[in-house]
């Protein structure tokens, strides 16, 4: 089981967005039921990352992060997917 952090400015309006994109995304491609995902602040990353395998941020993290950290903002303006899609599969074969 994959835990993945999704954090954006306030852990609310835009990691909701980026959690189902990412959701839809793991679901099509055979990892439904093999991932859980928790939404932060993007001030939380660093304590929370300890608990977690990778991060998708859709803000500039912070540094001294324990797992990871992909850079989620083509989630928001869609330039850039494949590379992200294929950055979170890497993480998910892991």
């Amino acid at each position: 089981m994959k835990r993945i952090l999704i954090a954006c400015g306030s852990g609310v309006c835009t990691s909701t967005v980026a959690n189902q994109k990412i959701s839809d995304f793991l679901n099509e491609n055979g990892y439904e039921g093999q991932y859980k995902m928790e939404q932060c602040k993007v001030t939380e990353i660093v304590a929370k990352s300890e608990n977690f395998d990778f991060c998708i941020s859709t803000t500039a993290a912070p540094a001294g992060a324990k797992c990871p950290v992909l850079a989620g903002l083509p989630l928001l303006t869609g330039m850039g997917m494949e590379k992200l899609y294929q950055d979170i599969l890497e993480q998910m074969k892991k």
